[in-house]
């Protein structure tokens, strides 16, 4: 346990964030792609697929809530306990872990057997979308259990510094997609044509397969923490604070739900291209994004463990080093988004209407991600000191109190493209909220520190 402890509160940072988010980054990047692939080939079924696909993605969103939000949480808790060197409380951390995992992959099948028509039927009256979309949502969500216990797993291992395990568990899924994709949509090597149907299985099977790796490694391998779900025990104080940082977190991700949801209604009263225009963009967005959550695994756990520690310079020199690469990345992305829009869309075997909807969409949508870098990296930084209600209500301003809102009354006023422009307002104003935030939150915790100090010498 000693020797990853030592490596967060030792190793020079920029070596020390480089080991450790380069795996997550890899593997995230890998992910975004088998998610651009997945597009691509539904594409090639139609272009009512793809916006199917594009509808169906709110949906998905809630998953990606509570794997995100719950992850942050237990990865947040084990590595400000492992900081306090209090291990015990990190390993019940990782057994909550999974039991809440268990209880979300119940939920969501319930869903998804029971409920998946009726929750797409909210976003079109279209019978053939209808159709095409709950054919994939339902797949999704019924089998979303591998999802939810590999990320459980991989989460874990995060917190105690472990960046290698989970990125070969994320890379095996991503793979295995990619390489499903068109066996099962276009029926290759004599299995039966599937169609979209068949994407959503190649999905969860990546993703199951991703869930049985990590388990060998939980099960097999040497941790940080000790997993224990046998005569399992909850602990209130254990849930609180595991919550205290992912409610917030699952919350947030929730938010994005609502706010895609609100967008494809208002996008779907101009045309359905300008639905499958969006779900474009955030298929090639998550290109550029996902490189940047991979980065914040490995900034996180070290952010997390010298909080813990009280370690004031390593907390800066992070934060610095980290917020150059995340802008670097965000700033070489939207530049590729806006010199080559049209490129990316024929990608997408995109239609004419789709090609001029969609270069004013990515180049307006685009020029607001250098902005979105800073403040990704300072919702994380609140998420590792435990405080995820800040992130919170900066997502619900960006995304409810100002990008709806402003969306409706563009597009009143401008029309379609008024829409894409409320993008980048909405990162502004989130960015001038939560930027001053955390500077002040951090001058005053680390004053505190020093007064501390002063005390106890």
């Amino acid at each position: 346990m000693i020797e990853k402890s030592n490596k967060m509160e030792s190793m020079p940072i920029k070596k020390l964030v480089m080991s450790m988010a380069l795996p997550a980054m890899l593997s995230m990047s890998i992910q975004a792609m088998y998610n651009v692939v997945d597009s691509i080939y539904v594409s090639r079924i139609s272009e009512e697929a793809l916006t199917a696909v594009s509808l169906a993605f709110p949906l998905q969103l809630l998953i990606i809530a509570l794997v995100v939000g719950t992850s942050v949480g237990v990865t947040s808790l084990i590595a400000r306990k492992l900081g306090e060197k209090d291990r015990e409380t990190a390993s019940m951390a990782a057994s909550h872990g999974y039991i809440i995992s268990i209880i979300y992959s119940i939920m969501m099948a319930i869903i998804g057997v029971f409920f998946a028509r009726n929750a797409v039927s909210l976003f079109t009256d279209d019978p053939q979308l209808v159709a095409l979309t709950t054919q994939y949502i339902s797949v999704i969500m019924t089998f979303s259990f591998g999802r939810l216990l590999a990320q459980a797993g991989i989460s874990i291992l995060q917190g105690t510094g472990d960046m290698i395990r989970p990125m070969k568990a994320m890379l095996l899924g991503a793979i295995s997609n990619i390489i499903l994709d068109p066996i099962l949509i276009f029926g290759w090597f004599g299995v039966p044509a599937m169609g979209i149907r068949g994407a959503a299985i190649a999905t969860v099977t990546g993703q199951i397969l991703s869930f049985a790796f990590i388990s060998l490694v939980i099960k097999n391998g040497r941790h940080e923490v000790d997993i224990k779900l046998r005569g399992f025990k909850p602990d209130k104080k254990v849930f609180k604070d595991i919550y205290v940082v992912a409610l917030p977190g699952i919350i947030m991700q929730s938010l994005g739900s609502v706010m895609l949801t609100g967008l494809n209604i208002i996008l779907i009263g101009f045309t359905p291209t300008a639905v499958a225009v969006l779900g474009v963009y955030f298929k090639l967005q998550s290109i550029i994004t996902m490189p940047v959550f991979g980065l914040t695994q490995g900034y996180m756990p070290i952010m997390g463990y010298n909080y813990g520690a009280k370690n004031k310079r390593r907390m800066i020199d992070t934060l610095k080093f980290s917020l150059k690469i995340a802008l670097a990345i965000m700033a070489t992305g939207a530049s590729i988004m806006i010199l080559f829009p049209r490129p990316l869309l024929l990608m997408f075997d995109a239609s004419e209407e789709m090609i001029s909807i969609g270069k004013i969409a990515l180049r307006s949508i685009a020029a607001g991600l250098p902005i979105a870098a800073m403040s990704i990296t300072f919702s994380v930084t609140f998420q590792a000191m435990g405080k995820g209600y800040v992130s919170l209500i900066a997502s619900f301003i960006r995304q409810i109190i100002f990008l709806l809102p402003v969306a409706v009354i563009l597009s009143r006023i401008v029309g379609l493209n008024g829409v894409w422009f409320a993008f980048i307002i909405a990162e502004i104003a989130a960015f001038i909220i939560i930027g001053p935030w955390l500077m002040n939150d951090l001058r005053k915790t680390f004053r505190k520190w020093e007064t501390d100090a002063e005390i106890n010498n």
